[in-house]
């Protein structure tokens, strides 16, 4: 029996232009079949492209171990609702998105002659749907689920590491 090969790369994609990043990621995600690839990163956009595992490691210590869609699970804005809608619609439904059950805040973006409004559902609870019925009739421009921050999440992660706090 033959032990698989270690492929252990540092920043690959650190650098490089988009086209060279998409090369780089294709070649790790074919020699992944062969090869156990471990990947230290501190571009997270990294983990998300090429990484069927991740861990965090802070001080020493292993501080989160999943993948990339737990990681993601942990963020503030994981299944949030993004919604876009006319200027002149957006004061009617801020005040409609706060009255749909899960939604435990609503933040208001401004983005030029649009309004992106965030509706955060409690616990990452799905509520695109009554986000999408509730909200139809104030034009929707945009409507979609968001994943995730995961620059968010390696903060908070790793700033809790220093009072204590330990997620594997």
């Amino acid at each position: 029996m033959h032990d698989p090969d270690i492929l252990i790369l540092d920043e690959p994609t650190d650098g490089l232009d988009p086209n060279q990043k998409h090369e780089v990621r294709t070649l790790i995600k074919d020699m992944a079949s062969e090869k156990a690839i471990i990947i230290s990163t501190h571009i997270l956009e990294e983990v998300d492209a090429v990484c069927s595992q991740a861990v965090i490691i802070a001080q020493g210590k292993i501080i989160f171990s999943g993948t990339p869609n737990e990681l993601a699970a942990h963020s503030r804005y994981h299944n949030i609702v993004s919604v876009t809608v006319a200027k002149a619609n957006a004061e009617k439904a801020i005040a409609k998105a706060k009255t749909i059950s899960g939604v435990n805040e609503v933040e208001e973006l401004a983005a030029g002659e649009d309004v992106r409004i965030r509706l955060l559902g409690a616990d990452g609870k799905q509520i695109i749907g009554a986000a999408s019925d509730a909200l139809r009739e104030f034009g929707i421009k945009e409507l979609h689920v968001e994943r995730g921050h995961l620059d968010d999440v390696f903060r908070e992660l790793t700033e809790g590491n220093q009072s204590g706090v330990h997620r594997t």
